[in-house]
């Protein structure tokens, strides 16, 4: 049986399109209060909208978690709008492909300011609060739910600073997760494989063109395909953790 989510409190990242935006509803829906946090105010402005009209509770703020200031600001100010943190969905992220020779390595700093220090700003910022809560009703039990990919399980040509991140945010949440699960904090990885978002507009156009081929007979996933893995995962009762989840497309082999 699935747990409801009244009473608590999610903070979501990466929150403006994709994944992050569709957890965000499904989280609303469960009965989470949603701190929703990305750099487009006007997108988060139009969720929360959405999210109220359901008859959901949520916060827009807006922040770049790549700075360490913003990502603690951010924390800081859901907890002080809502009372505590139940919930972090760690899902801001970058993907910049291309070979390593003649890469432009601005690509490789954005990725590596997002998807690591991003999270772990995030994380650091939100733990103490996640520890409380789960001393605390109304579930007495903690989720951070950090996303990966497939690029976290398997390299691939063309990937490997994006391979890099993916591995690295893997080896951080199970090390993490061996010093909090006591305590009753969840730490857990969600690995989507190939998702219909905005994730593939941010590459260089021959390098765009090349990665839509590869996939091009798949039937993608859905952002709310992801948003379903997350909230099973956090939905689940005190006693069981769900620590890893890869969710690929049905078609696609690697």
């Amino acid at each position: 049986m699935a747990d409801r989510l009244d009473g608590t409190v999610a903070l979501v990242t990466g929150a403006s399109s994709g994944i992050g935006e569709a957890t965000a509803r499904a989280l609303a829906r469960q009965g989470a209060a949603v701190a929703v946090v990305a750099r487009r105010k006007d997108r988060l402005d139009g969720l929360v909208a959405g999210i109220e009209d359901e008859g959901g509770t949520a916060l827009a703020i807006e922040a770049d978690v790549a700075d360490q200031a913003q990502a603690v600001g951010a924390v800081d100010e859901a907890v002080e709008r809502f009372g505590r943190l139940d919930t972090l969905f760690n899902n801001a992220g970058v993907m910049l492909l291309g070979p390593v020779e003649d890469a432009p390595t601005d690509e490789w700093d954005r990725m590596v300011d997002v998807n690591i220090r991003g999270l772990l700003y995030t994380a650091h910022a939100a733990l103490p609060h996640l520890l409380a809560a789960a001393q605390s009703g109304p579930r007495r039990v903690a989720d951070l739910v950090n996303t990966s990919s497939v690029a976290g399980r398997r390299p691939r040509l063309g990937s490997a600073v994006y391979n890099l991140t993916k591995f690295g945010v893997g080896a951080f949440s199970e090390s993490l997760r061996q010093e909090v699960t006591a305590r009753h904090v969840r730490v857990s990885l969600v690995e989507p494989g190939a998702v219909d978002t905005e994730l593939q507009s941010h590459l260089r156009e021959e390098i765009r063109e090349i990665a839509q081929q590869r996939l091009a007979e798949v039937e993608k996933l859905e952002a709310e395909d992801i948003a379903d893995a997350v909230t099973f995962i956090v939905t689940r009762p005190r006693r069981m953790a769900i620590n890893e989840l890869l969710v690929r497309p049905t078609e696609q082999e690697g």
